[in-house]
């Protein structure tokens, strides 16, 4: 069988993100602290079904969540995650856009290490320091719809990131009651204060490093299933 790991890029090759302007700082950290106020007053409730996440030196996991739930991922990982395995680091793949950077300083400033990188723009270089994070022990976060869309339409990302590492994926739901959604592609969903959510960690869903592509697609699809709609 023919290697299916990434190729490095080299230098003349690697593709920069998009840095971000003072503005764009600014507008991070006033996300950032209107952030931890909002997440200071929602109500959460749990779901473990991964029978891993409570292992404290359990392997690494791929976390999969819709592009609009991100507002709530730092609450599944820092209401939950981290209480089980409070060593725990966490890396996010995000779009190498202005956009993305945006988004990059703000989950920065909460703790997690930001991946810059979409099937469009740098993809292979993300997909290798992905693949290094995992190696590292690192956790990583995954919007299989971003960054671009459509809306819940599951892009081979997350399926190559885990049949290359051997990580579990671990679907992530978000429910949310009392919320608003935003105008943009993904109708992002931001909870309003004092709202509650439930948040499930599915079963891991393991892709093999023989899995094929029709067995690819199978998996894609039941992901996408298990991720729901809203």
């Amino acid at each position: 069988m023919a290697d299916s790991s990434p190729t490095p890029a080299t230098p003349a090759t690697i593709v920069r993100p998009v840095p971000l302007k003072w503005r764009h700082r600014a507008a991070a950290a006033a996300i950032y602290g209107c952030g931890k106020t909002l997440m200071a007053t929602w109500q959460q409730e749990f779901t473990d079904r991964t029978g891993i996440l409570k292992q404290s030196d359990g392997p690494p996991v791929i976390f999969a969540v819709w592009h609009n739930r991100l507002a709530s991922c730092m609450i599944a990982w820092h209401g939950y995650v981290r209480h089980q395995r409070p060593d725990g680091r966490l890396a996010a793949l995000i779009s190498a856009s202005k956009d993305g950077g945006l988004l990059a300083n703000v989950l920065n400033r909460f703790g997690v290490h930001p991946i810059r990188g979409s099937s469009s723009r740098r993809g292979r270089q993300a997909l290798l320091e992905c693949s290094t994070a995992i190696e590292r022990g690192s956790c990583i976060a995954v919007t299989p719809d971003g960054p671009r869309g459509p809306k819940y339409s599951m892009q081979p990302g997350v399926i190559a990131l885990a049949q290359i590492t051997g990580a579990p994926i671990i679907p992530v739901t978000v429910q949310i009651r009392r919320r608003v959604s935003l105008g943009s592609w993904d109708s992002f969903q931001i909870p309003l204060p004092f709202a509650s959510m439930h948040i499930t960690f599915c079963e891991p869903i393991h892709v093999g490093r023989d899995t094929g592509e029709t067995q690819r697609a199978e998996i894609a699809s039941r992901l996408a299933t298990i991720l729901g709609r809203d």
